[in-house]
């Protein structure tokens, strides 16, 4: 069979600097990956799993089908409400990824006559649900509350009562890794009688009292209409769970198209997700160390010349290194000397902004630390 086409588009993604692969960079320390607690590769998370009590009724290892068909078990519904319990939360609906949920969310939830407002460095996630759901959607400057009232003010002036608005918003952005403001977005959407969305991927496990979130850090869980926390980032498992309302647990199971026709997690999955959780409140000395390195980081890059720096407080620090060509190359230099550095480049984010994004991690240490920003200087000296 004829695959000209294919080639031929992947030809013109190659000369525009977009063609993506996929990489093996074993061995390397890692200043890439979303593990930030180290739970993946923990040996007492393992341990735990490993040693969990199997129920006869759970011997089987697959789903063997939709939650809405074979797949719905007791422990499944058990574990969303212990979930939603340690996130101080009516109810939650497990999903298989944190993109199907905020996709199924945003094509489900919002319908025809309704606005969704989004920040917009939003996850590529809720663009990809917005238009499923071919819903009138308006993007606000970044982490901007201003701007977001302007836009509210606006649609304020002409709203049909029956028309519903949202806003959503991520506690910690993934690219950027800077915080939302999230009281006033929460004041603001009140204020409007709009619903906040809080996506808090990044902010699961790091951020607040064992690390429910920045949601529950700030007090704010009955003033957000739904949350989303994935299990595969700190919380070293995978998976995602939306927060909210029993009604809202029901709507989803109805309409959410990406929960209704997936294959179910499997017992093993959800076991890990539980056990991570039960890990969770445990982690302190994890959250400690990596908010050090946080420190440190900041107080390395000051020292710096020739790198614009993101603001951030979280694990997730950005170096702006304009240009696909060239940041890939600082990338591949890091790489050769040992550090697994990826290089983030347009469009996935804007043209002229495009980076490294070095993620911290609560197992590495000081001198690597150090020593990576000492190939960092040395590359920026050429």
């Amino acid at each position: 069979m004829n695959e000209d086409f294919l080639a031929q588009r992947l030809a013109k993604r190659k000369e525009q600097g977009l063609l993506r692969s996929l990489k093996l960079n074993e061995g390397l320390i890692d200043f890439c990956s979303n593990d930030y607690l180290g739970f993946a590769n923990s040996g007492e998370l393992h341990s735990l799993i490993a040693h969990f009590p199997v129920p006869p009724q759970h011997t089987v290892l697959g789903s063997r089908g939709s939650r809405l068909l074979a797949g719905n078990t007791a422990f499944a519904e058990e574990l969303e409400q212990f979930i939603a319990d340690f996130h101080r939360a009516e109810s939650g609906l497990i999903f298989n990824s944190g993109y199907d949920a905020n996709a199924g969310f945003f094509a489900a939830v919002p319908r025809k006559g309704d606005i969704v407002l989004y920040d917009e460095l939003i996850h590529a996630s809720v663009h990809d649900g917005i238009r499923m759901s071919k819903v009138a959607a308006i993007s606000f400057l970044h982490n901007n509350i201003e701007d977001l009232r302007e836009k509210l003010e606006g649609i304020n002036e002409s709203k049909p009562d029956s028309q519903e608005v949202f806003v959503a918003v991520e506690s910690v952005y993934s690219m950027d890794g800077d915080l939302a403001a999230l009281s006033a977005f929460s004041e603001t959407c009140e204020n409007f009688n709009a619903r906040l969305i809080v996506d808090e991927a990044h902010a699961t496990g790091i951020i607040g009292k064992e690390g429910k979130g920045l949601v529950n850090e700030l007090g704010l869980e009955k003033k957000v209409f739904a949350r989303l926390h994935t299990f595969g980032k700190a919380l070293g498992t995978h998976g995602a769970i939306l927060l909210g309302s029993k009604l809202l647990r029901s709507y989803l199971i109805n309409f959410a198209r990406p929960f209704i026709y997936s294959t179910a997690l499997p017992y093993p999955a959800l076991v890990a997700i539980r056990c991570a959780y039960e890990l969770l409140p445990k982690a302190d000395q994890q959250r400690s160390q990596l908010m050090q390195l946080i420190i440190q980081f900041k107080k390395e890059m000051k020292l710096m010349t020739g790198f614009e720096v993101l603001e951030s407080s979280s694990p997730i620090q950005s170096v702006i290194i304009p240009g696909n060509e060239r940041v890939r190359k600082v990338a591949e230099s890091l790489q050769e000397a040992g550090f697994d550095v990826r290089p983030i480049v347009a469009p996935t984010v804007p043209a002229g902004r495009e980076r490294l994004r070095i993620c911290l991690h609560a197992y590495n240490t000081e001198e690597e630390v150090k020593k990576l920003f000492g190939n960092l200087m040395a590359f920026g000296a050429r």
